[in-house]
């Protein structure tokens, strides 16, 4: 994405002002007796100030009266009536020069946006009727077959059928450390391959791939506003017109009631009119803003905009899921404990696989990984996935239950011969089944490990303020209480449904004080209705999931924990800078104008408190897109 037309701009920018500047000196140097100096200025005042007239006007006859342009235009031109014509050829000189390095910056920030914007990939090799052909990213169809070379950015998310590389995920994830992959595995597009030749099967169109997904977000970013943006917006729709009346009486009033003669009058209300314009505000906090989501963005961190950073900073109440979000979500077996005769634990085992077959849920892929041999699908019957218990389903002939003890008494199998022992902190899948003489077989245990930064980041949660950490599980207590312990967390809620967990965040929505904000953390997959409910949804490692990014406000593009904790600080960093340009824009302006008004000042100290306060804030402002380094 080039941005040669904004380079273009500049260049003639700040060729005019130097040819300005001199025309402005040229003009200094002329005799101050007749007319030739006053026309010179004239001369130059236009040619630094025109667009800004023109925009003046255009903007009046489109209703837009009281701006920036406005403020400037009506200033210069009445300084000009009462002689001071170095003034205002100076004050729309220097205004220029703001307007410059607000230019820049901005140029600035969107090309730091447009590096992340590289990620689009330019075409697709796709095989098709024996060739190869190249076309459109948008053209490949789920299913088809894409050929991706070393050095080719990886067009559309799928999985490897063929071939083994290194892929570098770095502008998708921010990890530098290039990732192994091999047949089997998903890619996901925006990543560049290294060093093989890979086929890839495609998975999804491209409107829905993980690139289009994180374009999609970043460009749309403005449109959920923070409040902050929303009131420095609705701040300066009151405020110019205010400053302006303010001008008018105190050009006004004072030479009707004998305060003094008109011209000096009419000269301060020109300094209030040049101090009083808000540009510092309304450019720099916006920028402030678009830098902080441009800069986390690098960093593999995707804020739905400025209102889901501005949540993020306020955080008072840090609520995780458990599994997929500070484990790894990747069960291991532990244990095959069969309690009747009839069942020997390879025959449990075969069982548990097969009734869990066509589920995604980690534990049926970790029974299945246990169980080692190709499941012959033709042999399930019926088959039924029940949320938070289990499955039930018919293979062989026979129904065969898999799930936790809800499942069980659910359907009334009683489990009476399951032993609580010290398997009782892992995962447990309880299998019955028809045909045996007890329905009840057996238990088999599974263990998560948990992630090797999640301990890290709960340490940097606390170090950055966060005074109340919350895990919800729908693992068991124990499992749970175990995890939590190890992690330092407050509270811990377990054994919950989704359904529970929503409810568990509203009654902690109504614990936390006016201005906190309750933060849920979720690996997507079946997070979305507590995401959704939260004050900041985070969805993390959830770039496959379609309702985690529909649902969050925030999506970390890998599972480390640890990016939660550098998301905040980013929402810190930012949100410290634009406390800092509000405060230091409006104090200025306030001595400044009150130091007008009482005319100890001049158009000097305007300049300095509109431009100069507005370049200092711009500049500030840049140091967002440098946010999470």
């Amino acid at each position: 994405m080039k941005y040669t037309g904004l380079e273009d701009r500049q260049k003639k920018t700040i060729i005019r002002i130097i040819i300005c500047a001199l025309m402005m000196v040229a003009a200094l140097l002329l005799p101050d007796s007749g007319y030739k100096k006053p026309a010179a200025m004239i001369i130059t005042y236009a040619a630094i100030g025109y667009d800004v007239l023109w925009k003046a006007v255009r903007n009046i006859i489109n209703g837009r009266i009281f701006d920036e342009n406005f403020l400037m235009g009506i200033a210069t031109i009445g300084a000009i009536i009462i002689g001071e014509y170095t003034e205002a050829v100076t004050v729309m000189l220097f205004y220029q020069i703001g307007e410059f390095f607000q230019d820049y910056a901005i140029g600035h920030s969107r090309r730091s946006v447009a590096d992340l914007m590289d990620i689009n990939p330019d075409y697709a090799d796709v095989e098709r009727g024996g060739a190869i052909v190249r076309v459109e990213p948008r053209e490949v169809r789920p299913g088809e077959t894409i050929i991706i070379k070393p050095g080719e950015r990886i067009p559309l998310d799928g999985e490897i059928i063929h071939g083994e590389s290194s892929i570098d995920t770095s502008s998708i994830t921010g990890e530098a450390l290039p990732a192994d992959i091999a047949v089997g595995d998903t890619v996901i597009s925006g990543c560049i391959n290294i060093n093989g030749v890979l086929r890839v099967r495609v998975d999804r169109p491209f409107t829905e791939s993980t690139v289009s997904r994180i374009l999609d977000m970043v460009e749309n970013q403005s449109l959920k506003k923070a409040k902050t943006e929303k009131f420095i917006t609705r701040f300066a729709r009151y405020y110019t017109p205010a400053v302006v009346i303010g001008a008018i009486l105190l050009a006004v009033i004072p030479p009707l009631f004998g305060g003094g003669n008109w011209e000096e009058h009419i000269y301060r209300a020109l300094v209030f009119l040049v101090v009083s314009c808000p540009c510092a505000l309304v450019i720099s906090v916006p920028m402030s803003f678009f830098g902080g989501i441009g800069g986390a963005a690098r960093h593999g961190i995707l804020f739905k905009g400025s209102g889901s950073l501005e949540s993020l900073s306020k955080s008072e109440i840090m609520v995780f899921d458990k599994t997929g979000t500070l484990t790894s979500g990747k069960f291991s077996v532990t244990g095959i404990y069969p309690v009747s005769a009839e069942c020997s634990a390879d025959e449990l085992l075969r069982l548990a696989a097969y009734a869990e077959c066509y589920s995604g849920h980690p534990i049926s892929q970790a029974l299945r990984d246990a169980y080692g041999q190709k499941i012959d699908c033709s042999s399930i019957g019926s088959y039924k996935e029940i949320a938070g218990r289990g499955i039930k389903s018919v293979v062989d002939g026979r129904t065969v239950y898999a799930g936790n003890i809800r499942l069980m008494n659910e359907y009334g199998i009683s489990t009476e011969l399951y032993k609580i022992n010290a398997a009782k902190a892992k995962t447990t899948v309880h299998i019955a089944a028809g045909g045996y003489g007890n329905p009840y077989l057996g238990y088999i245990t599974l263990a998560d490990t948990l992630k090797a930064d999640a301990a890290k980041a709960i340490t940097g949660l606390r170090k950055l303020g966060i005074r109340r950490l919350v895990m919800l599980t729908g693992d068991t207590q124990t499992a749970g209480e175990e995890a939590a312990h190890r992690l330092g967390f407050d509270e811990v809620y377990a054994g919950l449904l989704p359904d529970g967990k929503v409810r568990q965040v509203e009654r902690m929505l109504d614990e936390r004080s006016a201005n906190g904000k309750l933060i849920f953390v979720g690996d997507g997959i079946n997070d979305a209705p507590v995401l959704m409910r939260a004050d900041c949804g985070i969805a993390m490692g959830a770039l496959g999931s379609g309702a985690a990014i529909e649902a969050a406000d925030v999506v970390l593009t890998d599972d480390r924990p640890s990016k939660v904790t550098k998301a905040l600080k980013i929402s810190y960093e930012t949100m410290r800078i634009v406390k800092q340009n509000i405060i230091f824009a409006l104090t200025v302006k306030a001595v400044i104008l009150v130091l007008g008004s009482m005319g100890l000042t001049g158009m000097w100290a305007a300049v300095f408190a509109d431009v100069g306060v507005s370049v200092l804030a711009i500049l500030n402002a840049m140091r967002t897109l440098r946010s999470g380094r």
